[in-house]
Protein backbone atom coordinates (compact mmCIF):
# COMPACT_ATOMS: atom_id res chain seq x y z
CA UNK A 1 0.00 0.00 0.00
CA UNK A 2 1.42 3.53 -1.09
CA UNK A 3 1.66 5.78 1.56
CA UNK A 4 -0.98 8.07 -0.13
CA UNK A 5 -3.76 5.56 0.01
CA UNK A 6 -2.68 4.73 3.49
CA UNK A 7 -3.44 8.66 4.59
CA UNK A 8 -6.25 8.81 2.80
CA UNK A 9 -8.89 11.01 4.50
CA UNK A 10 -6.52 11.40 7.24
CA UNK A 11 -5.82 14.90 8.48
CA UNK A 12 -2.48 16.75 10.04
CA UNK A 13 -2.51 19.69 12.06
CA UNK A 14 0.42 21.38 11.68
CA UNK A 15 1.28 24.73 14.17
CA UNK A 16 3.48 27.38 13.32
CA UNK A 17 3.04 26.53 10.03
CA UNK A 18 3.69 30.17 8.24
CA UNK A 19 7.28 29.62 7.57
CA UNK A 20 10.58 27.68 7.78
CA UNK A 21 9.63 24.04 8.99
CA UNK A 22 6.29 24.39 9.82
CA UNK A 23 5.65 25.51 6.18
CA UNK A 24 8.11 23.03 4.94
CA UNK A 25 6.05 20.28 7.04
CA UNK A 26 2.75 20.93 5.70
CA UNK A 27 4.37 20.64 1.99
CA UNK A 28 5.88 16.79 2.60
CA UNK A 29 2.41 15.89 4.97
CA UNK A 30 0.31 17.28 1.87
CA UNK A 31 2.48 15.47 -0.70
CA UNK A 32 1.84 11.84 1.63
CA UNK A 33 -1.61 12.11 1.19
CA UNK A 34 -2.63 14.15 4.51
CA UNK A 35 -5.45 16.47 4.56
CA UNK A 36 -3.28 19.37 5.87
CA UNK A 37 -4.57 21.99 8.39
CA UNK A 38 -2.17 25.07 8.77
CA UNK A 39 -2.07 27.18 11.79
CA UNK A 40 -0.33 30.17 12.28
CA UNK A 41 -0.43 33.93 13.66
CA UNK A 42 -0.09 34.98 10.20
CA UNK A 43 -2.87 34.85 8.37
CA UNK A 44 -2.05 35.59 5.25
CA UNK A 45 0.99 33.56 5.56
CA UNK A 46 -0.74 30.50 6.05
CA UNK A 47 -3.97 31.34 3.60
CA UNK A 48 -1.17 31.70 0.61
CA UNK A 49 0.71 28.51 1.70
CA UNK A 50 -3.17 26.79 1.55
CA UNK A 51 -3.84 27.69 -1.75
CA UNK A 52 -0.61 26.68 -2.85
CA UNK A 53 -0.99 23.12 -1.84
CA UNK A 54 -4.61 23.11 -3.09
CA UNK A 55 -3.21 24.50 -6.78
CA UNK A 56 -1.07 21.36 -6.98
CA UNK A 57 -4.16 19.17 -5.81
CA UNK A 58 -3.21 18.55 -2.28
CA UNK A 59 -6.34 18.82 0.58
CA UNK A 60 -5.26 22.02 2.80
CA UNK A 61 -7.24 24.74 5.38
CA UNK A 62 -6.05 28.20 6.46
CA UNK A 63 -6.72 28.57 10.32
CA UNK A 64 -5.40 31.86 12.04
CA UNK A 65 -4.58 30.70 15.92
CA UNK A 66 -2.21 31.40 18.45
CA UNK A 67 -0.87 28.42 20.56
CA UNK A 68 -1.08 30.50 23.75
CA UNK A 69 -4.57 31.61 23.43
CA UNK A 70 -6.35 28.97 25.19
CA UNK A 71 -9.91 29.81 24.31
CA UNK A 72 -8.84 30.19 20.83
CA UNK A 73 -6.88 26.77 20.76
CA UNK A 74 -10.06 25.07 22.05
CA UNK A 75 -12.61 27.10 19.66
CA UNK A 76 -9.88 25.27 17.04
CA UNK A 77 -9.99 22.28 18.27
CA UNK A 78 -13.99 22.02 18.14
CA UNK A 79 -14.11 23.34 14.47
CA UNK A 80 -12.31 20.21 13.30
CA UNK A 81 -14.31 16.82 12.42
CA UNK A 82 -11.23 14.69 13.22
CA UNK A 83 -7.40 15.00 13.75
CA UNK A 84 -5.06 12.15 13.62
CA UNK A 85 -1.38 13.53 13.12
CA UNK A 86 -0.74 16.97 15.40
CA UNK A 87 2.89 18.21 14.65
CA UNK A 88 3.66 21.09 17.54
CA UNK A 89 6.31 23.23 15.37
CA UNK A 90 5.30 26.34 17.28
CA UNK A 91 7.92 27.92 19.12
CA UNK A 92 10.81 29.92 18.52
CA UNK A 93 14.38 31.15 20.55
CA UNK A 94 14.44 35.08 21.93
CA UNK A 95 17.87 36.63 22.72
CA UNK A 96 21.21 35.19 23.70
CA UNK A 97 22.34 36.88 26.44
CA UNK A 98 23.45 34.93 29.63
CA UNK A 99 21.88 34.00 32.87
CA UNK A 100 22.89 37.10 34.54
CA UNK A 101 21.17 39.27 32.55
CA UNK A 102 18.81 37.33 30.47
CA UNK A 103 15.67 39.60 30.41
CA UNK A 104 12.59 37.60 32.04
CA UNK A 105 10.02 38.64 29.54
CA UNK A 106 11.80 36.84 26.51
CA UNK A 107 12.31 33.33 28.97
CA UNK A 108 8.54 34.50 29.98
CA UNK A 109 7.52 33.89 26.45
CA UNK A 110 9.79 31.23 25.33
CA UNK A 111 8.19 29.17 27.84
CA UNK A 112 4.49 30.49 26.92
CA UNK A 113 5.30 29.19 23.30
CA UNK A 114 7.40 26.53 23.36
CA UNK A 115 5.77 24.82 26.17
CA UNK A 116 2.50 25.74 27.25
CA UNK A 117 1.71 26.28 23.52
CA UNK A 118 2.77 23.01 22.97
CA UNK A 119 0.37 21.52 26.15
CA UNK A 120 -2.93 23.64 24.69
CA UNK A 121 -2.84 22.35 21.58
CA UNK A 122 -2.04 19.05 22.73
CA UNK A 123 -4.35 18.96 25.59
CA UNK A 124 -7.47 20.01 23.21
CA UNK A 125 -6.66 17.86 20.30
CA UNK A 126 -5.94 14.53 22.00
CA UNK A 127 -9.53 13.52 22.16
CA UNK A 128 -9.44 13.61 18.82
CA UNK A 129 -6.14 11.83 17.84
CA UNK A 130 -7.86 9.28 20.55
CA UNK A 131 -11.21 9.04 18.87
CA UNK A 132 -8.73 8.40 15.75
CA UNK A 133 -7.85 5.04 16.27
CA UNK A 134 -4.48 5.62 15.34
CA UNK A 135 -3.39 9.42 16.49
CA UNK A 136 0.40 10.66 16.39
CA UNK A 137 1.73 13.61 18.43
CA UNK A 138 4.57 15.19 17.07
CA UNK A 139 6.61 17.88 19.47
CA UNK A 140 9.79 19.55 17.89
CA UNK A 141 11.65 20.20 20.39
CA UNK A 142 15.76 20.62 19.90
CA UNK A 143 19.40 19.84 20.25
CA UNK A 144 18.58 22.68 23.14
CA UNK A 145 16.59 20.38 25.11
CA UNK A 146 19.36 17.97 25.99
CA UNK A 147 22.31 19.69 26.06
CA UNK A 148 22.58 23.37 27.03
CA UNK A 149 25.18 26.04 25.71
CA UNK A 150 26.28 29.45 27.03
CA UNK A 151 23.72 32.22 26.12
CA UNK A 152 21.18 29.32 25.35
CA UNK A 153 19.34 29.22 28.98
CA UNK A 154 15.89 30.92 28.55
CA UNK A 155 15.34 28.80 24.90
CA UNK A 156 17.30 25.56 26.51
CA UNK A 157 14.84 25.52 29.73
CA UNK A 158 12.10 25.99 27.38
CA UNK A 159 12.75 23.10 24.70
CA UNK A 160 13.66 20.76 27.82
CA UNK A 161 10.17 21.55 28.78
CA UNK A 162 8.83 20.09 25.26
CA UNK A 163 11.23 17.38 25.53
CA UNK A 164 9.46 16.47 29.13
CA UNK A 165 5.77 17.16 28.10
CA UNK A 166 6.25 14.16 25.02
CA UNK A 167 8.19 12.08 27.29
CA UNK A 168 5.91 12.40 30.07
CA UNK A 169 2.92 12.19 27.75
CA UNK A 170 3.98 8.95 26.68
CA UNK A 171 4.24 7.49 29.95
CA UNK A 172 0.74 8.45 30.71
CA UNK A 173 -1.27 7.36 27.64
CA UNK A 174 0.71 3.77 26.84
CA UNK A 175 -1.87 1.57 26.03
CA UNK A 176 -4.61 4.33 24.17
CA UNK A 177 -3.87 4.38 20.20
CA UNK A 178 -1.24 7.33 20.24
CA UNK A 179 2.60 7.60 19.38
CA UNK A 180 4.20 10.20 20.82
CA UNK A 181 6.92 11.51 18.86
CA UNK A 182 9.95 13.91 19.60
CA UNK A 183 12.30 15.71 16.74
CA UNK A 184 14.80 17.11 17.94
CA UNK A 185 16.77 19.00 15.43
CA UNK A 186 20.24 20.65 15.63
CA UNK A 187 21.75 23.75 13.34
CA UNK A 188 18.85 24.39 10.99
CA UNK A 189 19.37 27.53 8.61
CA UNK A 190 15.64 29.20 7.90
CA UNK A 191 14.94 32.23 6.65
CA UNK A 192 14.08 33.52 10.64
CA UNK A 193 14.94 31.36 13.67
CA UNK A 194 18.19 33.10 14.02
CA UNK A 195 17.18 36.53 12.84
CA UNK A 196 14.42 36.41 15.31
CA UNK A 197 16.57 35.17 17.79
CA UNK A 198 18.86 38.49 17.41
CA UNK A 199 15.91 40.68 17.18
CA UNK A 200 16.62 41.27 13.33
CA UNK A 201 20.04 41.67 13.48
CA UNK A 202 20.82 39.84 10.22
CA UNK A 203 24.25 40.01 10.60
CA UNK A 204 24.50 38.36 13.74
CA UNK A 205 21.70 35.63 12.54
CA UNK A 206 24.42 35.13 9.48
CA UNK A 207 27.15 34.66 12.05
CA UNK A 208 25.42 31.61 13.11
CA UNK A 209 26.01 29.61 10.03
CA UNK A 210 29.82 30.92 9.25
CA UNK A 211 31.68 28.71 7.79
CA UNK A 212 29.32 25.26 8.09
CA UNK A 213 29.00 24.60 4.61
CA UNK A 214 25.82 22.68 4.45
CA UNK A 215 23.80 23.13 7.76
CA UNK A 216 19.97 21.38 7.86
CA UNK A 217 17.87 22.89 5.83
CA UNK A 218 13.81 23.06 6.81
CA UNK A 219 12.80 20.64 4.50
CA UNK A 220 15.82 18.11 6.04
CA UNK A 221 13.24 18.22 9.62
CA UNK A 222 10.22 18.11 7.19
CA UNK A 223 11.34 15.25 6.08
CA UNK A 224 12.27 13.38 9.40
CA UNK A 225 9.21 14.32 10.56
CA UNK A 226 7.33 12.83 7.55
CA UNK A 227 9.26 10.03 7.81
CA UNK A 228 8.76 9.04 11.48
CA UNK A 229 4.70 10.28 11.02
CA UNK A 230 4.68 7.46 8.61
CA UNK A 231 5.74 4.23 10.02
CA UNK A 232 3.63 1.68 10.55
CA UNK A 233 1.19 2.50 13.15
CA UNK A 234 2.66 -0.10 16.02
CA UNK A 235 6.44 1.78 15.10
CA UNK A 236 6.81 4.64 17.41
CA UNK A 237 9.93 6.70 17.25
CA UNK A 238 10.46 7.77 20.83
CA UNK A 239 13.34 10.29 20.12
CA UNK A 240 14.90 11.29 16.71
CA UNK A 241 17.66 13.38 16.89
CA UNK A 242 19.29 15.32 13.63
CA UNK A 243 22.25 17.32 12.88
CA UNK A 244 24.31 19.00 10.09
CA UNK A 245 27.27 16.56 9.42
CA UNK A 246 29.51 19.26 10.14
CA UNK A 247 27.82 19.81 14.09
CA UNK A 248 29.13 17.05 16.26
CA UNK A 249 27.24 18.98 19.64
CA UNK A 250 25.86 22.13 20.58
CA UNK A 251 28.97 23.49 21.33
CA UNK A 252 31.10 21.85 18.53
CA UNK A 253 30.52 23.05 14.90
CA UNK A 254 32.84 22.17 12.10
CA UNK A 255 33.43 25.58 10.37
CA UNK A 256 35.88 26.66 7.14
CA UNK A 257 37.30 30.00 7.99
Amino acid sequence: MSTASATANRTAVVTGASSGIGAATARQLADAGYHVVLTARRKDRIEALAAELTAAGHSAAAHALDVTDRAAVDAFAASLDRCDVLVNNAGGAIGAEPVATGDPADWRTMYEVNVIGTLHVTQALLPALIASGDGTVVVLSSTAGHATYEGGAGYVAAKNGARVLAETLRLEIVGLPVRVIEIAPGMVKTEEFAKTRFRGDAEKAEKVYAGVAAPLTADDVADTITWAVTRPSHVNIDLLVVRPRAQASNTKVHRDL
